[in-house]
């Protein structure tokens, strides 16, 4: 078992306040005691995090991270507190923006170019006047012909007679030919036809498209390839769903576009020189999103639409259990809450929008297990499983495992933190910016102090806390706290060695002796360095306690910080900047000379 070490964190406010802990305590040893797990675990290595280097780097900078983002805003970011349901899409569509939804269901029918009219009809294209044939014989009888279809639809063949084509399907034009051959050469006739191009058309297409008028193509394309030419519907005015075709002066047929996106089938039309494609207005809009895979505005085909119909368009993911639906009715703002079965039965009007949730609390807990461990590095556990009730079912190499140093990261308390450093350089900033300067020379000297600590506060802002949470006391007995999704426990590896760092002249490890006191392992670092003092030691135990003016020597996995001292007659703000210091420091767990 390869040991990862992982970066500890450790809020800094716990060196001016620390609270105690009610814990239920539990007799040291290992965790593999206990009645066989209730919950069912599964293996899957979590990535190692890396340890911080240790090393001489003067300054403040020895204290931040440059390399992380400043995360300053926590605008659309839930606390504990406000946690709630959520509306996640679908895996197939990671970057899709949560929100109401702002597309039309079709419009992207017509995001390509206009369409060229084909020479080439498709095989279900009917014949008619206008359109070129070629047919060929040879055998008994030998000749070729390119005629055009006339207005009776026949066209004429030497030595054969007239061939009514009109109304022929293109791909049966071979066997209609050959069958009017067969009638007059009973053999020894062979023939070949072909559709050589279909008449040119002017079709006008109006309504509410984007480019209204007359357009050319051939007769062989569709009412689609049209509405294309004329740039198609309007997203925002015309209809998907009205869509008619009018000769004469009458509508001869109705195309509704949902038929097509959803089935793939239209109308079968042969379209005429002098049509017009009339696209109506839009109609009542219904808008879907969250939890969905269709998040669309899409059109109601009457007046209302059931929430059974908006239910089989918008296409629900399995997470989604209940459903908002906002709009107006009789002139006031109107909300209703239903499960997604009930929304079945609900009569949805214009402009309705309609957020599927997923509103129902998960039932079990996922939690890491990083460290010196033998078992699964994953556990699924009941929501109401403490951290001593899970460690009983971990099991660990007692020869390896530190027990006593167990501790817990823990996302949400991360975030906290990071909330809490964020308002505190926000108040150092507002005194640094708003303090009065009684002389001209207190206001020079408060001027060079104000740009080394404004530098300093724009780097302390990428500083990111891990969101340990120390949960073992000095006795190796765990604190029994309720564990949340997400938690990750990393068991310590058992070292021999105790790590000397910050005001010290040679930060190391240095091996263990029971006889071993604090200042001998500060001589075996070196001796403090400039800033060191013995007033100013602290020892951090290895799950994450803070031990101020230790009177006793640290114990194998510790880590012992001379921590620096600074003159407050230097800087008008030192008090709160040591402050801001230590909380920066101890989040991110750097501690270096």
């Amino acid at each position: 078992m390869t040991f990862r070490r992982i970066p500890a964190l450790l809020f800094g406010a716990a060196l001016l306040h620390a609270a105690p802990v009610a814990a239920q305590l539990l007799p040291p040893g290992l965790f593999g005691r206990g009645a066989a797990p209730t919950a069912p675990m599964q293996a899957a290595p979590p990535a190692a995090a890396p340890a911080p280097g240790i090393g001489a780097a003067p300054g403040i900078d020895a204290l931040l991270n440059r390399n992380d983002p400043i995360t300053t805003l926590r605008q659309g970011a839930a606390t504990a507190a406000e946690a709630g349901p959520t509306a996640i899409g679908p895996l197939g569509d990671p970057a899709r923006m949560p929100g109401p939804a702002t597309a039309v269901f079709g419009a992207t029918l017509f995001n390509r170019a206009p369409p060229s009219p084909a020479d080439t009809p498709n095989p279900n294209y009917r014949l008619g006047p206008g359109d070129r044939v070629s047919i060929t014989l040879w055998g008994f009888v030998e000749g070729a012909v390119q005629a055009v279809i006339d207005n009776e639809g026949n066209v004429f063949i030497p030595q054969v007679g007239p061939v009514r084509l009109g109304g022929t399907r293109a791909g049966d034009i071979q066997r209609v030919v050959e069958g009017e051959v067969r009638r007059v050469y009973a053999q020894q006739v062979q023939v070949y036809a072909t559709v050589l191009n279909t008449g040119s058309l002017g079709v006008f297409v109006t309504g509410f498209v984007r480019g209204p008028g007359r357009h050319l193509g051939a007769a062989s394309e569709s009412v689609l390839d049209y509405l294309a030419r004329a740039g198609g519907v309007d997203p925002g005015r015309g209809s998907y769903r009205a869509i008619s075709l009018q000769r004469g002066g009458r509508t001869v047929a109705r195309v509704d576009l949902y038929s097509f996106l959803l089935t793939g089938s239209l109308p079968d039309l042969n379209l005429q020189q002098g049509d017009t494609i009339v696209v109506a207005p839009q109609g009542a809009v219904v808008g879907a999103d969250g939890a969905v895979r269709n998040n669309f505005l899409f059109e109601v085909s009457g007046r209302t639409m059931p929430g059974s119909e908006l239910v089989r368009l918008a296409a629900p993911l399995p997470s989604a259990t209940n459903a908002v639906i906002r709009g107006t009715r009789n002139g006031q703002p109107f909300a209703r809450y239903v499960t997604v079965r009930e929304l079945a039965s609900v009569q949805l009007r214009d402009q309705d929008t309609v957020s599927f949730i997923t509103d129902a609390p998960a039932p079990t807990v996922r939690v890491m297990v990083e460290g010196s461990r033998v078992g699964p590095s994953v556990l699924i556990a009941d929501r109401d499983t403490s951290l001593c009730t899970l460690l009983d079912h971990v099991e660990v190499d007692p020869r390896l495992a530190n027990t006593r140093g167990v501790f817990l990261l823990r996302p949400g308390l991360a975030a906290q933190q990071m909330r809490t450093i964020n308002e505190a350089m926000d108040r150092l900033e507002r005194q640094l910016f708003l303090s009065i300067s009684p002389t001209t020379g207190v206001a020079e000297v408060r001027a060079s102090e104000a740009n080394l600590v404004a530098s300093y506060i724009q780097r302390a802002r990428r500083t990111q806390p891990e969101g340990r949470l120390v949960v073992m006391d000095r006795g190796g007995r765990c604190a029994d706290v309720r564990l949340q999704d997400g938690d990750t426990i990393v068991i310590p590896e058992r070292v021999q060695t105790v790590l000397v760092s910050g005001e010290v002249r040679a930060p190391q490890g240095v091996v263990w002796r029971p006889n071993m006191s604090i200042a001998d392992y500060v001589n075996a670092a070196g001796g403090f360095a400039e800033r060191g003092a013995e007033n100013q030691l602290m020892i951090r135990k290895a799950s994450g306690e803070l031990i101020l003016e230790p009177t006793e020597g640290p114990e194998p996995g510790d880590e012992l910080i001379a921590l620096p001292r600074l003159d407050p007659k230097n800087f008008q703000l030192t008090r709160d900047l040591l402050n801001l210091i230590f909380q920066s420091a101890l989040s991110a767990r750097v501690f270096m000379n």
